[in-house]
């Protein structure tokens, strides 16, 4: 813009500044910048109405942040639905701000952008603003009469998560949604605010049946049957959702704990969703079926990506001479990569030219004319037609070659050719490889880690989903995180017997400690108007006093109660890899030390006769949290806990809150008046796939508070000399710091003991 440019467009901003009636002085920092989009994208009736609409924002007395709200939103709203949208969104914040709803406003108009692009037309954004009406008129409650209003307990909590749900959901599915939410909690407040922040089970099960495509949960019978008769393939189903995963979008995929696929897939042109869904199980089941594994570290990332797209073509090829309708469906799904569209100059076309390849191969009336992707794809079906199944050691020789004879300087380029080369119904074929040396590559796949036995030793049920709290968008991620129960593999018991033997003279304080504290038969409970009888100390008193000609006490008689330790424990052990160092000064890592205070604990809590289990944890992402069951509360202190308690190991990262949730969710099922769950942790939660520190801590903090709604009460018994840093936030005042770890096994059943006193 030129000095003669630049100075008209401060006359105009001078001549609209006035017809914004607003004071406020945060304004004239964004106004130039405002002003030069809204004249740039509407027309002068646009402008008047967008000043207008501003100014009526900043009449309603609600701050200066609905003005700037609506100053940054709305021209990019006018040009994408029209300008007719400028008076109705003004109108609309004039209306909610005569009601007690007030505080919503920067909420609903943040809600804009994301609505108008999902919805596309006035038509739609009028019903979606009659859906806010209807929703902040019948959950605004009178406490007695309409001069006394309370806010909609839930309006800003749906306003703040109307960009994800449009994104699922039709306006159609969003309006039967909240209509449910309405009618069902329309009398409970915190329930309410539970439905809309879709923290309850039936909101995300309602959410589930109003998505749009075809559900995996409306399906799974189907396609587990379809698996199990024509594969003989039987596999836990796992579901995903793409809902949350706005970078890296997840992908199918199997391994020993189930076969993962999303959890909707909408039509695709003439293959209805169900066909989707069919389309990557019989891809999957072809690999089960023909894959074998090879080894990685020789190859090169360009070299492996060649070797999948072989191995994809080649257990395709295999399924086809089985079930020859498949090739219509998979034909139908593949990419069609436009054999010149990727710029070899400006673009790396790796990934272009191994999906036509891998088109080729699939379809025969291709039409290519390159002579590499003509040469190998003859090269292919000549292996395949001398018979047998060939193999994928053959599929890695002919993608090295592929590789080798196509590659360019140009494939280095960052910038690469991704149109029409996804195919969507392919896993991951992480599958495929074996790691010999550990390395940066494999972390992608997230894939469980056993530990250094064999994992048919360990037998694992299907996952529970756990939801996540994002404190950035204060919501939470629905079925964010996958937990894996075991029960924990039998080691030698008389490591445990030695333990105790160690410490013999600390079992025989406790046991004093004990004896007071364990429970008697009956107690009596004295000075009662009624009971089952008389208390003659009491009545000879009241006697006297009746004699006397004083009020007697008529609290004459006595009854008899038992007296019962009427409390459930879980101990919650972080079994993540730092727990295998050895402390500064120590001769025991904290692994070794944790076993000795967990075997204490146990031998004292056997004595007590208390309900007690023991749960330990580690993760490797959010995909694969691992609970292992040590002891049950229906469990005795036997043998068989003690050889599990010996076998204890340690490995990999600190995924709390999931962790705590799943403790909970069985330590809620006892019937106990108290409740009470043991922490013991030597660091911070942290997982390998969370980048920002805060949020798993934050995450942490939030299952504590879930956990005391539920009346459980939550202790951290933290190793961490440096734990007052961050601990406070998770368990406020609930925590203790034993920063003398070789203490532990003292201190752990004698912190256990004062906190059941």
């Amino acid at each position: 813009m030129n000095t003669t440019d630049t100075e008209t467009s401060e006359l105009k901003h001078q001549a609209f500044r006035p017809k914004l009636k607003c004071s406020f002085e945060q304004i004239n920092e964004i106004f130039d910048g405002c002003m030069d989009e809204a004249t740039a994208l509407l027309s002068d009736k646009g402008v008047e109405a967008y000043l207008k609409g501003a100014s009526l924002s900043c009449m309603i007395g609600r701050g200066v942040e609905p003005v700037l709200v609506f100053l940054e939103e709305i021209p990019q709203i006018a040009q994408r639905i029209g300008e007719d949208i400028i008076p109705l969104i003004s109108n609309t914040v004039w209306e909610i701000s005569r009601s007690p709803n007030g505080n919503a406003i920067p909420a609903f108009i943040q809600s804009l952008p994301e609505a108008s692009r999902r919805l596309g037309s006035l038509e739609q954004m009028q019903h979606y603003i009659d859906l806010i009406f209807d929703m902040a008129e019948r959950t605004s409650k009178s406490v007695h009469d309409k001069s006394a209003m309370y806010p909609s307990p839930g309006l800003a909590d749906l306003l703040e998560r109307v960009p994800y749900l449009l994104s699922q959901l039709s306006i159609d599915g969003l309006r039967n949604w909240v209509e449910y939410g309405i009618r069902n909690y329309n009398d409970n407040p915190d329930r309410q605010r539970d439905f809309f922040t879709m923290q309850s089970a039936d909101s995300r099960a309602m959410f589930q049946k109003e998505r749009h495509g075809t559900l995996f949960i409306d399906n799974e019978r189907s396609l587990g049957l379809y698996l199990q008769g024509l594969w003989t393939d039987k596999e836990f189903l796992v579901p995903y959702s793409e809902g949350w995963d706005e970078l890296r979008k997840p992908i199918p995929y199997y391994d020993k704990l189930g076969i993962r696929l999303p959890d909707v897939f909408d039509d695709a042109g003439a293959i209805s969703g169900i066909d989707r869904y069919r389309a990557v199980l019989a891809h999957m089941a072809a690999h089960r079926r023909w894959s074998t594994k090879i080894i990685v570290d020789n190859f090169s990332p360009f070299q492996r990506i060649a070797i999948e797209i072989m191995e994809d073509s080649r257990v395709e090829y295999l399924a086809m001479k089985v079930y020859p309708g498949l090739r219509t469906l998979w034909t139908t799904l593949h990419p069609v990569p436009e054999e010149d569209a990727c710029n070899h100059e400006e673009e790396s076309c790796i990934r272009h030219r191994l999906a036509m390849l891998s088109y080729a191969i699939i379809n025969p009336d291709h039409g290519y004319q390159n002579k590499d992707i003509l040469e190998f794809t003859q090269r292919f079906n000549d292996l395949m037609a001398e018979g047998g199944d060939s193999s994928t050691k053959e599929m890695a020789s002919i993608a090295v070659s592929f590789i080798a004879r196509t590659r360019r300087q140009e494939d280095q380029l960052p910038k690469i050719h991704f149109k029409d080369t996804v195919v969507g119904y392919r896993d991951d074929n992480r599958h495929l490889w074996v790691y010999i040396e550990d390395g940066d590559d494999e972390e992608q796949f997230e894939q469980p880690t056993q530990l250094d036995d064999d994992p048919d030793e360990i037998e694992s049920l299907p996952p529970r989903h756990y939801p996540e709290w994002d404190y950035n968008t204060q919501t939470f991620r629905p079925d964010w995180t996958s937990v894996y129960e075991a029960l924990y593999r039998s080691g030698d018991a008389s490591i445990i017997d030695k333990i105790l033997e160690k410490h013999s003279s600390l079992a025989k304080r406790l046991k004093q400690i004990l004896d007071m504290l364990k429970p008697q038969n009956y107690v009596r409970v004295r000075y009662q108007e009624e009971g089952s009888e008389l208390d003659l100390d009491v009545a000879i008193r009241s006697l006297i006093d009746f004699k006397g000609g004083a009020n007697p006490d008529p609290r004459i008689n006595m009854s008899h109660k038992h007296d019962g330790r009427d409390i459930a424990v879980t101990l919650l052990i972080d079994l993540s890899a730092s727990v295998k160092d050895v402390p500064k000064g120590c001769s025991q890592s904290i692994l070794e030390l944790s076993r000795e205070a967990v075997t204490l604990l146990a031998w004292a809590i056997e004595r007590l006769g208390d309900p007690f289990s023991i749960g330990g944890f580690f993760s490797n992402t959010r995909h694969d949290v691992r609970y292992f069951h040590l002891k049950g509360f229906s469990e005795h202190f036997d043998e068989d806990v003690k050889g599990r308690l010996a076998a204890m190991e340690a490995g990999l990262s600190t995924r709390m809150g999931a962790a705590m949730r799943h403790a909970g969710h069985y330590l809620e099922s006892q019937k106990a008046d108290k409740k009470l769950l043991l922490v013991l942790t030597d660091g911070e939660p942290a997982d390998v796939d969370v980048g920002d520190p805060k949020l798993l801590i934050r995450d942490a903090h939030k299952a504590v508070s879930e956990l005391d709604q539920q009346g459980i009460y939550t202790y951290c018994i933290s190793l961490d000399p440096h734990a007052d840093e961050y601990v406070s936030d998770i368990f406020g005042s609930q925590y203790s710091v034993i920063d003398n770890v070789e203490r532990l096994p003292e201190k752990l059943p004698e912190l256990f003991l004062a906190l059941t006193k």
